[in-house]
């Protein structure tokens, strides 16, 4: 039983209507005290990494998921993955919670916008219960003949991702990496005994195959290009392995052997063989395809002959979501639907009564130009959490919390009007919503503000202000408040309006949304292409990387860093991948390119995360750690001891912990509740052993160098010229409050965007190189797009050329030249509106752009 002066503090820690939060030291946050209401839509602003996510996220929200979890028996606890208890001393008044939060690349190719949303779920019970099926309807794994007015699929039978309905050829996934001819034969001016035949295996069974071809009569002297076309084809595509007796000067005596074709040697390898190197090897030889039996649908014969309206269910799940309500409108009112039994009938309306309220709510949040089949791995972290909005707006609950994870992100200032709209509808059925937000117009709109600061990571972590929206711009030392009012500075521009004289024209842009369009991009300017979510920004970037890829490579120069492999892979994917649900639509053209020739390089960068693992950190990503292990290993300590840079590693056995084998922190396993997190009882944090950890720089050993932030580590290697440059980018681009051992798991979107592009420029040589950014402006305070701003231009300024595809208005403003993509989204876009400097694209009468430009530029 509690003392009475107990019970009194306890009761007057609750505080009728708020949340209130006490001892919170989650991360950064400073043993936080804050009260904060109810029943209103709350932003927690403050500069990146001043300990937004930490409360609203990291403790508010998993406060109340570990409630719930004390609610679930402690059996069943055990299988539930529960994470970690925050650090906070208690939080009353707390309602359960749901956390909408940023996701990049969301799931497989079979996670789809459809089964996000729910809607497939519906529309193949519609297809189910009220197709129209042809005469005679005998579905290959069922029994008996069906009249017309029958139904004999289930809802599974209309799905990809199950056995009864999945192409039975690509299992559903609508194509098939296939052998391409093309890629088999290397120098077909060499003959096949000089190696014009590149897909077979080297030393003895690539000679065994040509002997044996010599032994059958092929000339193999001859170029390969000069065989009859017949012959060709059967040297590098048959099936048959005629067998037959070799002579041979290397192997003792004659033997038998079995030919192999180059497409059956590929096919056979990348199947059977278990070596990661010749799967990828005969890999190289194959290309994506269209399914030849579904060509790119999906799903089996049977579910496709079932159709509504005249059209099958792939049909109705490739229109965008506007289209389709339009499709089952009129479906409504189709003769078909007309002609069925009025059981039938009835479960038709009902069903596309339910479609037609959540397709609706989709389009409200501006994801009408999406398709129910596109794969949710190419959506943005805004769409994604947007479809997940939609189901909580369907959902009706009363008196939850909603904690959304900056929601504009990737949104035009038009459709953040609608994301708008939908918050507070999410608050009007009686919950509270609270946002984590950089946005000034979401902010302005809020009822409630939290903002943190007054820097980030450890100089963050207090409330500078808790109280309504209007009077933030009133609070002394906070930094949102200065980008809130009439007054809010300017993006960094030029010192001078720049001119250039030259230019990359691509003239009939054609695939995806895009409709032939011209456009021309500066060289040695900064542009942006603008337009509302899904206008066709990120293909037009698709394109120019293409198209440069393709001049550099022509030329002979690599066309991105080798050196960054992780850059390398997400280049090749943005310009080389082909979404699934557009396979059926060819590659993107381009009717013709010119200007390229001032391009020497070409840098892709995006918000993609840049580590796998809990290891992979902001020190080894720069690699900046290399240069400091090499700098440790040359102190006269570790000389004496014959350390060498590898003695450094926290990944390997000679330098780490033995303990916690270099994580620095071990996990308690506490059964039924959360698992637990602490420093490792032998190194205590440190990741290495004491042997290693005797070795100093200027009195820090390799651990400390791990534990300072960037601006701390800046004083520290001031004279190390390699880790002295990345850490000035760093901390120039406003990363200077990150430690450098933090796990790059843990990062932001926006933080990665930013750590890739100072990989890229400290190793960077001095101009024409063309730099690609997509969005890089999301998830960052306006402060810290300043500073991402001034180092883009300062990248101009050294002779390169800039193209991001963004949003943020002040960013547009400052920037040289604007291509203005639209007029809508989807099939409603895809052309140019505007093009030309802010202040032409300002006066763009049909721009939506240009609507948000008028007030920050000049007229």
């Amino acid at each position: 039983m509690k003392p009475p002066a107990a019970e009194k503090d306890a009761a007057a820690e609750v505080v009728p209507g708020c949340i209130a939060v006490r001892g919170a030291r989650e991360n950064n946050l400073r043993d936080l005290d804050v009260d904060i209401p109810r029943d209103k839509v709350v932003a927690f602003t403050g500069i990146s990494g001043s300990g937004k996510s930490s409360l609203a996220f990291g403790t508010i929200f998993a406060q109340s998921n570990q409630r719930y979890l004390e609610s679930v028996s402690p059996y069943a606890r055990r299988l539930i993955d529960q994470g970690s208890a925050p650090k906070v001393r208690h939080i009353t008044g707390l309602p359960p919670a749901v956390a909408l939060r940023q996701q990049h690349g969301g799931g497989s190719t079979r996670s789809t916008v459809g089964t996000v949303s729910r809607v497939s779920n519906v529309l193949r019970m519609l297809y189910s219960r009220s197709g129209t099926y042809p005469e005679g309807f005998r579905p290959a794994d069922l029994a008996g003949s069906f009249p017309r007015d029958a139904a004999p699929l289930d809802s599974d039978s209309f799905s990809p991702n199950t056995a009864v309905g999945a192409c039975r050829t690509c299992t559903g996934l609508g194509r098939q990496l296939l052998v391409d001819e093309s890629l088999l034969v290397g120098d077909p001016r060499l003959s096949i005994r000089e190696g014009a035949i590149a897909a077979w295996p080297g030393a003895f069974g690539g000679q065994n195959y040509r002997r044996i071809l010599e032994g059958l009569g092929i000339d193999i002297d001859a170029p390969f290009e000069t065989l009859p076309a017949a012959v060709r084809h059967w040297v590098l595509t048959t099936d048959e392995q005629p067998t037959l007796l070799v002579n041979s000067s290397t192997v003792e005596g004659s033997y038998r052997g079995t030919y192999m074709s180059p497409k059956r040697w590929v096919e056979h390898t990348f199947s059977d063989t278990k070596s990661t190197r010749m799967r990828a090897l005969a890999a190289s030889f194959m290309t994506e395809q269209l399914c030849p039996t579904c060509h790119g649908l999906r799903l089996n014969p049977e579910a496709l002959a079932v159709t509504i309206a005249g059209e099958n269910i792939a049909h109705a799940a490739s229109l965008p979501l506007t289209e389709l309500r339009s499709f089952l409108d009129a479906a409504r009112t189709h003769p078909d639907t007309a002609e069925l039994p009025a059981e039938r009938e009835q479960a038709a309306q009902a069903l596309i009564d339910v479609l037609d309220d959540q397709l609706g709510i989709l389009i409200d949040l501006g994801l009408g130009y999406l398709a129910t089949s596109r794969p949710t791995s190419t959506l943005s972290g805004g769409e994604l959490q947007r479809l997940h909005l939609a189901t909580q707006l369907r959902s009706g609950l009363f008196g939850v919390l909603y904690v959304l994870d900056e929601p504009s992100a990737g949104l035009h200032p038009s459709d953040t009007e609608l994301l708008l709209g939908a918050l507070h509808r999410l608050q009007d059925e009686g919950n509270s919503v609270f946002i984590v937000e950089h946005n000034g117009q979401l902010i302005r709109e809020s009822e409630w503000v939290v903002d943190l600061g007054p820097g980030a990571g450890r100089y963050g972590g207090e409330v500078l202000y808790n109280g309504p929206a209007a009077g933030l711009t009133d609070a002394a030392g906070s930094v949102t408040a200065r980008y809130l009012g009439p007054d809010a500075p300017p993006a960094p521009a030029p010192a001078a309006p720049r001119t250039p004289q030259h230019a990359i024209r691509l003239d009939g842009v054609t695939g995806h949304n895009l409709r032939g369009i011209d456009v021309a991009v500066p060289l040695g300017a900064l542009t942006t292409v603008t337009g509302v979510s899904g206008a066709g920004k990120t293909t037009l970037l698709r394109v120019l990387a293409d198209q440069t890829r393709r001049h550099l490579n022509a030329a002979g120069v690599a066309a991105d860093d080798a050196r960054n492999p992780d850059a390398v892979e997400e280049a090749e994917e943005l310009g080389d991948g082909v979404p699934i649900w557009q396979l059926d639509e060819g590659r993107l053209a381009v009717a013709s390119a010119s200007g390229l020739e001032g391009v020497d390089r070409l840098v892709v960068v995006d918000q993609k995360p840049i580590g796998r693992t809990s290891r992979s950190n902001l020190a080894t990503y720069t690699g900046l750690f290399d240069a400091v292990r090499k700098l440790y290993a040359a102190q006269p300590e570790a000389r004496e001891r014959r350390f060498t840079a590898s003695r450094f590693s926290f990944n390997l056995p000679a330098g780490r912990c033995p303990h916690c084998l270099g994580e620095g922190t071990v996990s308690i396993e506490l059964l039924f509740m959360p698992t637990q997190t602490a420093p490792c009882p032998v190194c205590h944090g440190a990741r290495y052993n004491p042997e290693t950890l005797q070795v100093r720089y200027r009195g820090a050993t390799i651990a400390d160098v791990l534990a300072m932030s960037v601006d701390e580590a800046r004083e520290l290697l001031a004279d190390v010229p390699i880790p002295a440059r990345i850490l000035r980018l760093l901390s120039d681009i406003g990363l200077g409050y990150l430690p450098l051992g933090q796990s790059a798991t843990t990062l932001s979107g926006g933080e990665a965007q930013r750590i890739k592009l100072v990989s890229e420029l400290y190793r960077a040589p001095a101009g024409h190189s063309l730099y690609l950014l997509d969005e890089p402006t999301n998830g960052l305070h306006p402060a810290d797009i300043d500073l991402l701003v001034a180092q883009l231009q300062r990248l101009v300024d050294a002779d390169n050329t800039v193209v991001i595809a963004d949003h943020d208005p002040r960013t547009i403003a400052v920037a040289d030249h604007v291509i203005d993509l639209g007029p809508g989204a989807g099939n409603d876009g895809g052309r140019v509106v505007a093009q030309g400097t802010p202040r032409a694209v300002a006066r763009a009468e049909n721009s939506e752009t240009g609507r948000h430009l008028r007030p920050l530029v000049t007229p």
